[in-house]
Order: structure tokens, then C-alpha cells, then sequence
């Protein structure tokens, strides 16, 4: 304000105090100049603070910044206001964020829950506010959910579907169909497009597909694969249904579903490839392979790298063959699917703490199947509290090849492992 006074307000007046000598000596004459003089000067020195003022205020007023409107009326954290914000950066002011979180905080979401939706979906905070309005009032009177089920749908996910379009004629085919609100919010949460899909044109003929292969509404909900199925093209999820009829597996099977689920998310040309690398791997012929594909749909998703590595894995830590690491696998190609951490832990007690030989475990890959903490080690348990009674009364429980009434542990642990309790 200083510098203004100085470089625009002094000179000014300055100017109006150096009038010429010779108005000064002839007054009648001048009046009326040095009237127009002042009245220029007033409304130049008005014009000059309007001036200023504007230059202040644009100077002092503080530019809308996308990342701190997020992360100060969202809750959102640094990170997630800057990964959040590059999605929204076309957004110049607050004026329509504001609307819509007022809409949110109308329905019982806290601060807390507006985290949790803008941070999965931001461009929430870009719809129009009036169709965000009429749309939850849709779910209010048209479906008959109270404010705490639409807090749940939104914070479930299905926000991006509130975005997008009314979403009401959806909840009111998928309620009924799954049974309750709570078995939607459990798919939505996987695969929020359940609320966005063409019913007509993909849900129910995707549905009629499924159960004419026998699933249920509780295979389709329990499975998260196949609860995307629900949304993806119908065509595709037909091509799905044949190639896995094609691999032999019947549909009167439990194992048809995940075969369904696998076939859908992998390529019939990745999956060709896997099964001839399979095949040259394992030293197995097609068929082979196909029937061990039938027993466990899951390997058709191990990449190659990750087969390779396991059995260089089982290959050192059990210290045998490449050849019998593959028959092993052969005879159960899922324990390729645990961590080399978990097997190395079933392997390390089986051995140190049972007694078991490496070459037993290898010839019996089952074993590596089974949950250390559930069930081996209690198994274990039990045959250690089986020797301690045989001990007591040798004349019962002495078998041959004991020696002075000690059955080893090891002899009878695969089969009580095996057997069902």
C-alpha cells in the first residue's frame, strides 16, 4: 500500500497543487478549468483505488488447489490426494464438491466415510450435484433403502454407479435375485459394474447361461471370478462355457466351476501354450496333462516362471530328482500353488520334529497339501499321546518292529494324516 501511495497517489496530488501561474492571475477566467481540473482528478484518483483494490485483493485471494481441497474437507492423505487429484485436475473451484459432499453428509456419511469414496472414486465429486440428489432420493422411494444402506452401497463401491446413472432398476432386479442387500454389497465390492450393466442385454443372459451349467446363486456369489462373469459380455462367457466343456471337465462337477472361472480370465491361446509347456516340463503327454488340468482348473494360471522356480525349489529341499519332483506333481499338481515359506515349514517339521524320510514325503506329495498348524501338527500330537499309552502297557500296544515297546512316530503319521477323524 506504501508503494501505491507513492508511485500513484503523491504524484497525482502533486500535479493538482501545480496549477499554471496564469490561472492563478486571472481567476474569473479560469473557474471553470480549474472545476474540470478537480473533477477529472477526483474520478482519476477514484479509479486509480478501485484499481488497487482489485490488484490487493487478486494479490491476497488464494488460488483453488485440487490436492488441498482433497486432502483438507475429504480427509484424504497426502498420498491420496495427490493420486487422486491428477483424476480431477480439471476442477477450478469448490463450489460443486461442496454440493455433493453436502449430499453425502445428508445420507450419515462422516468425514471418515468421504475418505473412503472419493479416494476410490474421485470423479464423485465431479457429478452434478442435482442428479447425484435425485438419484438417492430414487433409492430412498423406489427401493425402499433407509440413509444407512445407502451409506453402505457407497462405501461399498457403489459410487461410481450413483456417478454414472440411476442405479435403482438395478438394486431392484439384483435384491430379489441374490437374496438381500448384504449378498450385493459382497459382489459389489469386487465388481462394482454389477450396478452399471445392461440387465436385459448382459446380466440375464449371462444368468441363464450359468444356470443351465448347473451353478447356483451361491456358486455365483462365492466365487469372485465368476460374480465378474455376471457383467462381462455374454458371447465371451460363452466361449468360456465351451472351452471348458472342451477340457473334459463335466459340468455336473464341483471342480466345472473354477475351470468356468479360469477359462474366462485366461486366453485360449495362453492356455494352449501353458498346457504344451506343461507338458514338455512334466515329460507328459497331452492327455496326461488335460487330466491333471481337470483335477485342478488353478494351474492353467501359474505362468511359466512360477512352475519353474517351484520345482527347482522341491528339487533342492528334498533333495531328489527332477523326475520324481515331477511325478510328484503329477499326482498333485496343486502343491505348486503354495509358498515356498509353507512348504519349507511342512517339509522342516515333518522331518525334524516327525522323522519322517524325504523320500516318503516326496512319494506321498499329499502330505504338503495339508495345513501345517490345523492339522499335522495336531495329528502329530495325537500319535506321540498313542505312543506314551502304548509305553504303559507294551503287552497291548507292541507291534513288531518296536523295539523295547517304541513304535517311531513316522510309521503310522501318514495314514492318521490321511484319515479323516
Amino acid at each position: 500500500m506504501l508503494h501505491l501511495r507513492e508511485n500513484l497517489f503523491l504524484p497525482l496530488l502533486r500535479a493538482a497543487t501545480h496549477f499554471p501561474t496564469s490561472a492563478v492571475s486571472r481567476p474569473s477566467a479560469s473557474a471553470a478549468s480549474s472545476s474540470s481540473s478537480s473533477l477529472h482528478l477526483s474520478r482519476l484518483l477514484l479509479s486509480t483505488a478501485a484499481a488497487a483494490a482489485a490488484a490487493r485483493s487478486a494479490a491476497t485471494a488464494t488460488p483453488f488447489s485440487v490436492e488441498d481441497y482433497l486432502a483438507a474437507a475429504c480427509g484424504l492423505t497426502g498420498a491420496q490426494a495427490l493420486k487422486a487429484s491428477k483424476k480431477i485436475s480439471h476442477l477450478k473451484s469448490a463450489s460443486n464438491p461442496d454440493a455433493v459432499l453436502a449430499l453425502l453428509s445428508g445420507v450419515g456419511l462422516s468425514r471418515t466415510d468421504f475418505a473412503v469414496v472419493v479416494a476410490s472414486h474421485p470423479l464423485f465429486l465431479c457429478a452434478r450435484a442435482h442428479n447425484i440428489a435425485r438419484r438417492i432420493a430414487s433409492l430412498r422411494d423406489r427401493v425402499g433403502l433407509s440413509d444407512p444402506q445407502i451409506c453402505s452401497l457407497l462405501l461399498a463401491g457403489g459410487a461410481r454407479g450413483l456417478r454414472t446413472c440411476d442405479i435403482a432398476s438395478r438394486l431392484e432386479f439384483w435384491i430379489p435375485f441374490l437374496g438381500s442387500l448384504e449378498m450385493l454389497l459382497k459382489i459389489l465390492k469386487s465388481n462394482n459394474a454389477i450396478v452399471t450393466a445392461d440387465i436385459e442385454k448382459v446380466i440375464k443372459p449371462n444368468v441363464a447361461l450359468f444356470q443351465e451349467c448347473g451353478l447356483t446363486v451361491r456358486d455365483i456369489v462365492k466365487m469372485a471370478h465368476l460374480s465378474r462373469m455376471l457383467t462381462t459380455n455374454p458371447k465371451r462367457v460363452e466361449t468360456s462355457v465351451q472351452r471348458a466343456d472342451a477340457l473334459g471337465v463335466p459340468r455336473s462337477s464341483n471342480l466345472f466351476k473354477y475351470m468356468l472361472a479360469i477359462t474366462c480370465c485366461i486366453s485360449e491361446d495362453k492356455a494352449t501354450a501353458r498346457m504344451r509347456f506343461w507338458s514338455s516340463t512334466l515329460s507328459c503327454s497331452r492327455d496326461d496333462i488335460r487330466d491333471i488340468v481337470c483335477k485342478n482348473p488353478a494351474i492353467l494360471g501359474y505362468s511359466e516362471e512360477n512352475i519353474r522356480s517351484k520345482i527347482e525349489f522341491l528339487t533342492s529341499t528334498l533333495g531328489c530328482s527332477k523326475e520324481k519332483i515331477c511325478a510328484a506333481v503329477c499326482k498333485k499338481p496343486n502343491i505348486l500353488g503354495f509358498s515356498d515359506e509353507n512348504l519349507r515349514r511342512k517339509i522342516n517339521f515333518m522331518t525334524t520334529e516327525v522323522g519322517l524320510e524325504l523320500e516318503y514325503i516326496v512319494e506321498r506329495p499329499l502330505l504338503l497339501t495339508y495345513s501345517l498348524e490345523k492339522r499335522i501338527v495336531p495329528r502329530h500330537s495325537v500319535t506321540k499321546i498313542l505312543q506314551t499309552l502304548r509305553n504303559k502297557d507294551a503287552r497291548d500296544f507292541q507291534k513288531p518292529g518296536a523295539k523295547n515297546g517304541n513304535v517311531p512316530i513316522n510309521s503310522n503319521l501318514g495314514s492318521l494324516i490321511y484319515s479323516p477323524f
